[in-house]
Order: structure tokens, then sequence, then C-alpha cells
């Protein structure tokens, strides 16, 4: 078992698992500042992350309108070692001046109080511009000297080729490709985007590694995600959940009583992926915590491979 782990090439060293902040300021989709969760709750969540050794954090100009990276920015002021972070950019299509990028990155660095960042990610290869189009301009805020990575996010094989390529002629490594991942989202590994990122030393980062709650155990065909969350699920998936937990709760209990949650994290770790589960509370928080520090055997991947199938 390995406990850091270099992030990217040339890269940070990290803990196995950072944190996800989509929540962070997030009405539509998440409920902030509802009923559900508060800047206080994210903030106890950030201090038990940071006490545990978890340096790494990642947010976007989009989540919440930049509410997310305004909230991070306040909370690592008062941290006194190096963090790990990590942003991205919207390539929208009205966006069509030459420092698209470049001012983006700045008015995210404003939110953040940094002067520059660890990562910088394009967060969907959405057109009309080409993707070359936008890497070029990452590769000038990378000169620029205001972030020390650069990568992508949501891209295929073919765009994260294309993006690859770009940056060789500036002698700048792709470093991540931050992709949906997870026991109920298999599609990278089943596409061969996994083995292409391997192939071409990119680090996958997982996002939404708990199926957004799914693998939490939480969820049944008689309590559904809410929202937005449980229209992408149908009756016979949350059917096949309910075995399915049982199963991670068996395996967990061969590891000191770990959660399927837990499990459900570990799994993603075990295929070299670099996982970000969101958190919106305390609780929370020490419930991904407690996916790190040890490791499912090749066995038990196996198995969860397999049963896994019948809940895509």
């Amino acid at each position: 078992m390995t406990k850091h782990i270099q992030l990217w090439k040339n890269g940070p060293e990290s803990l196995r698992m950072g944190i996800g902040t989509w929540a962070w300021g997030d009405n539509m989709v998440w409920g902030y500042n509802q009923k559900n969760y508060t800047d206080e709750d994210l903030e106890l969540a950030f201090d038990a992350s940071i006490k545990a050794g978890i340096t790494m954090f990642d947010t976007a100009e989009v989540y919440g309108s930049g509410k997310s990276e305004n909230i991070l920015g306040g909370f690592i002021k008062k941290v006194k070692h190096p963090l790990i972070i990590a942003s991205k950019f919207m390539p929208y299509p009205w966006r069509l001046g030459k420092n698209s990028v470049m001012n983006a990155a700045k008015n995210s660095l404003k939110r953040l109080g940094l002067e520059n960042m660890d990562l910088y990610q394009i967060h969907w290869p959405f057109p009309p511009r080409p993707i070359e189009h936008w890497v070029e301009q990452m590769a000038g805020v990378y000169q620029a000297g205001l972030i020390k990575g650069i990568g992508v996010s949501n891209f295929s094989i073919e765009q994260t080729r294309r993006a690859h390529t770009v940056l060789q002629k500036y002698d700048i490594p792709l470093a991540v490709n931050q992709i949906e991942y997870s026991l109920v989202n298999r599609k990278p590994e089943k596409n061969g985007l996994l083995q292409v990122c391997k192939e071409l030393d990119v680090k996958v980062i997982a996002y939404s590694p708990l199926g957004q709650g799914l693998l939490t155990g939480k969820y049944t065909p008689d309590n559904p995600p809410p929202g937005f969350r449980g229209r992408r699920t149908n009756r016979k998936q949350l059917d096949a959940l309910i075995a399915f937990n049982k199963l991670q709760t068996k395996i967990g209990e061969n590891h000191g009583g770990k959660t399927p949650s837990q499990v459900a994290v570990n799994w993603t770790i075990q295929k070299d992926t670099f996982p970000i589960p969101g958190v919106k509370n305390l609780r929370q928080t020490e419930e991904n915590l407690g996916a790190l520090g040890w490791d499912l055997t090749q066995d038990e991947v196996a198995e969860l491979d397999f049963e896994g199938q019948k809940i895509i």
C-alpha cells in the first residue's frame, strides 16, 4: 500500500484521494445553503480534510457560478502548508477572444486568492471551437506562470490524444483527464479510455466515485435520489443496487467494518485513478477518509467488477 502518489508527471505528491467541491455553492443540483448544508458545514468538512492530510481540492468556475472558488479561497487562507488547487475553464461558445482562457484563469485565481494554481483543466470539449484552439491558449497561460499543470475533463480517447499532441509542441505534459468513473459508470474502462491515458502518462481523476450517492447504500426503489440525480436512475438499477450494497458491506467487513461508500472509493483507487469524492459536511468527510489506509484484494476487486455489471 502506497500512502502518497505523484499526481501527474512532474507534479506534486498527494494522498491517494482529493476533495471535489462541485456542491460548494451549488443550488441547482445540491441544494446549497438551504436546509441541507451551509458554509459552516463546508468549513468543518475542509478542516477535517486538512487535519487528515488531504491536500488536493478540485473546483471550477461554473460551480455555483464562481461561489465554489470563493468559498474554497476563503478556507485556504488559513492553511500554512502547501495545497494542491485545481480549477476548470468552461469553453462557452461565446468566448471568442484570443485571451479567453487567460482572462478566465485570472478571474479564477482572484476568487481563490492565489497568484497561481497547480492544475487548470478544460471542463468540457464543447464546440464550436476545436480542442486545439483551447489547448493552445492553455499553453499560453502555463507559459505565463499562472498554472503549473494543464488538464482536460470529460475528454474522449480521440480528444485526449489531440490535446496531448498540441502540448507536445511546447514540451508540456498533459497532466490529467478528469472523468466520471465509478462502479456504476464503467464506460472509461470499457471503451479503452483508462488504458489510453495510462499509455500517454495522463493521470485519471475520477469524479463522482460514489455514483452521485448510489454506492452509499442510502438509496432504494422506495427512496430514490432527489431531483436531477433521481432522473438519471431507474427502478431496475435501484433494485439491483440493494444486492450490490450488501456485497459492498460484506467485503467491507473483511477490512474492519468498512462501509459501502469506503469500498466504492477504494475500488477506484485500485483501478489506478485518483478519486475526488464531494463533501458537504463533516460526516461525509469522515466517511470518505475511511477509504484510505487499506486496499481491496485483487479477488475482491474482481468480484465487485463482476457483480457491478448488474447495476450498469
